[in-house]
């Protein structure tokens, strides 16, 4: 048997050779972009967003901008062959961006996933963007990929040569040898997905700049046109120079991979409470550990179940602080005598730990 190995470890495949011998192929996490085929929408299920500033939408992709009610964002079944889903933008106005304006489709990769990049040393490796895009407009479109504190930036552009019609783009980077890179579990990478971009965010396309650029030069705004439609789907950044085939990964595992930064948890029964004559009081442990503490936000109130009744109905006086790994429930104020029951969440409880 020969092993056959790619230098990214992860999962081994076995393949046949001319020769009649198993061959194993090693992959893993090339892709550095979390639900780059846009198949996760836990927050909307599928339902249109208009995101306000900083606002999450489809699961790792964030809205950036500077105006309000400018554009929506929707899971869309449109997408190239490969793909079933794509992240659909439409410009909800005809809107003049102005010198200080900025609307952008983003994504943070967590410096963790960073680490072998070696950005702002001598050693900076090369990396290569890929992906499908989609528009109603034609034109050189923009973007960039900036640092945590948005000192460093690399404005792309890229060409639609055909409206409403997919078309594939790469773009190859060299790594930047200055600035500050976090190799830690905060912002390692933002790339921007520019909308429309003002002069002042604005810079010369394909050189790292000490500057804030989250897109390019005389780049096509999407807002600027009423009805605009941008697709987007297959985002992949991967390290080499050569874009290679989008990095397919089961759909539990790509969950798994969004859920570390937000986990929306569904109503149902959940673990023990524990009585006392005062309160009660649970935990709630999430399905995947978090990036950091975790900031939880309850819909609804929460039941408690399986005992007599004098603690059902009851809202939660507070949350405690979340860990990585759970939750602590739970309500003072009041004599209690039922003493044991389970939790049950009718609605949901929203789990942040996004970068």
């Amino acid at each position: 048997m020969t092993i056959t190995l790619d230098g990214t470890t992860g999962i081994t495949t076995p393949t046949t050779s001319t020769t009649g011998e198993f061959v194993t192929s090693v992959t893993g996490f090339k892709n550095r972009i979390i639900n780059g085929a846009m198949v996760i929408d836990q927050r909307n299920a599928g339902a249109s967003v208009t995101p306000t500033n900083g606002q999450y939408t489809l699961d790792r992709w964030q809205g950036l901008l500077a105006q309000t009610s400018k554009y929506t964002v929707i899971q869309s079944s449109t997408a190239p062959t490969g793909f079933i889903n794509s992240l659909l933008v439409t410009s909800s106005s005809a809107y003049s961006v102005g010198a200080s304006d900025y609307f952008d489709i983003t994504q943070y990769i967590e410096g963790l996933n960073m680490t072998d990049l070696a950005w702002g040393t001598a050693s900076a490796a090369t990396v290569t963007l890929s992906f499908w895009v989609r528009s109603s407009l034609t034109g050189t479109f923009g973007g960039s990929l900036q640092n945590n504190g948005q000192a460093r930036s690399y404005p792309f552009s890229y060409t639609i040569s055909n409206a409403n019609t997919f078309e594939y783009k790469t773009i190859t980077i060299a790594g930047d040898t200055s600035g500050t890179w976090l190799t830690t579990n905060g912002r390692g990478i933002q790339l921007n997905f520019s909308l429309g971009t003002g002069s002042t965010f604005s810079g010369t396309a394909g050189a790292w700049a000490t500057a804030n650029y989250l897109g390019t030069t005389g780049a096509t705004s999407v807002v600027g046109t009423n009805g605009a439609t941008f697709y987007i789907t297959g985002v992949q950044l991967e390290k080499g120079s050569t874009a290679t085939s989008f990095d397919v990964r089961s759909y539990p595992t790509e969950l798994g991979m969004c859920q570390r930064y937000y986990e929306k948890i569904p109503a149902g029964i959940y673990g023990a409470v524990g009585v006392r004559t005062t309160d009660w009081y649970g935990n709630i442990m999430w399905q995947v550990e978090k990036r950091t503490n975790a900031t939880c936000t309850l819909n609804g109130t929460i039941n408690i179940v399986g005992s007599a009744g004098d603690i059902n109905g009851q809202t939660p006086t507070g949350l405690d602080t979340a860990s990585t790994k759970s939750i602590r429930i739970y309500r003072t104020g009041s004599a209690f005598t039922t003493q044991a029951g389970s939790f049950y969440i009718p609605n949901y409880l929203e789990v942040s730990a996004e970068l």
